[in-house]
């Protein structure tokens, strides 16, 4: 066979698949339904409706299936009646559902559908009895606009009774502030820093503090800040030196005088190479007197400053390329 006569009859073939559809068939043309088609009927969307698909999903075991009726949930939920949802949300004492209701009503408030729907959810995740459901409702605010909204919520959070409740809270702080604001918004920065220093869990107080991004902190966070310096954990003292590096130019002098003189007393190992990094951070290349004058009170944390100062002779201008040197140089044979 030539190519011309294959590509003919691969011509034809196509033309006459796409042609299928427009042949009426008998039964078609004349009307006729097989007795046994189902039916098909329009179905409301409605909270029952929702909450029964859920609880399938639930059962199902698919967290991908899950994902997508929670998403299914918050798109709808502009839609669904304000007072019925609220209802089944304040009815219901299963943890996942109400996480998943509570998320629903968050998004009714992020929409503006309901600008005190947010309040609701916030009420139960300080009030209900369950510490698995104050648990769940605290996640359902995450990655949203919750932490504007809630006025002092999560300094109240960070002092609950339960452990799992406050580190649910210390990780919507630490998730608020990155991927909401990208560490750019100073009063979401400043509501971290008060919760943490309101917190009475020592663990939870470290993970707020210990990758925040501080360069919008304001003149009175970064005060309490520094008073955290002076916490009886070393996890907090470290995870606040840390954040302490980060301050926006108005507060590095008070920030590098607090670190300087904090060093001088320090027995930690892990909290003087945090002070240390901080120190570095706030003053770049300018830094290094400083950490010379350093070297002489603690033999043991010569090798770690003399890599910091390495560092920051190379005159590199990012601090996450200052990093990187910092660490090639104490890997290097």
């Amino acid at each position: 066979m030539t190519r011309m006569s294959s590509f003919r009859m691969g011509t034809w073939g196509w033309l006459a698949f796409a042609l299928v559809p427009l042949v009426p068939l008998p039964s078609i043309a004349e009307g006729a339904v097989p007795a046994s088609a189902p039916v098909l009927q329009g179905e409301t969307c409605s909270v029952p409706g929702l909450m029964d698909q859920i609880r399938r999903g639930l059962a199902s075991k698919s967290p991908a299936y899950q994902r997508y009726l929670r998403a299914l949930l918050r798109e709808a939920a502009v839609t669904l009646p304000g007072a019925e949802l609220q209802a089944a949300f304040e009815r219901e004492t299963d943890p996942q559902m109400a996480e998943h209701l509570a998320a629903a009503l968050v998004a009714r408030s992020e929409r503006e559908a309901d600008r005190e729907a947010m309040q609701v959810v916030a009420k139960r995740a300080l009030e209900d009895r369950d510490p698995a459901v104050r648990s769940a409702t605290v996640r359902a605010m995450r990655r949203t606009g919750a932490l504007e909204k809630t006025g002092d919520l999560y300094a109240r959070l960070m002092r609950d009774a339960s452990p799992e409740v406050r580190m649910e809270a210390a990780t919507n702080l630490v998730e608020d502030n990155k991927f909401v604001y990208a560490g750019q918004h100073g009063p979401a920065t400043d509501t971290a820093v008060a919760a943490a220093a309101a917190s009475t869990d020592p663990q939870a107080t470290a993970k707020i503090l210990a990758t925040l991004n501080t360069e919008k902190l304001g003149a009175e966070a970064a005060g309490t800040l520094q008073g955290l310096l002076r916490s009886d954990s070393a996890d907090v003292r470290r995870s606040a030196a840390l954040a302490l590096g980060g301050v926006p130019a108005e507060q590095m002098g008070p920030a590098r005088e607090a670190l300087v003189a904090m060093y001088r007393d320090e027995r930690d190992a892990g909290v003087r190479k945090a002070l240390v990094q901080g120190i570095a951070q706030l003053g770049f290349a300018g830094a290094v007197p400083e950490l010379q004058r350093l070297k002489g009170i603690d033999p043991g944390m010569k090798p770690e400053i003399d890599a910091w100062i390495r560092a920051l002779e190379t005159g590199l201008q990012e601090w996450e390329l200052i990093l990187r040197e910092k660490q090639r140089l104490q890997q290097a044979p």
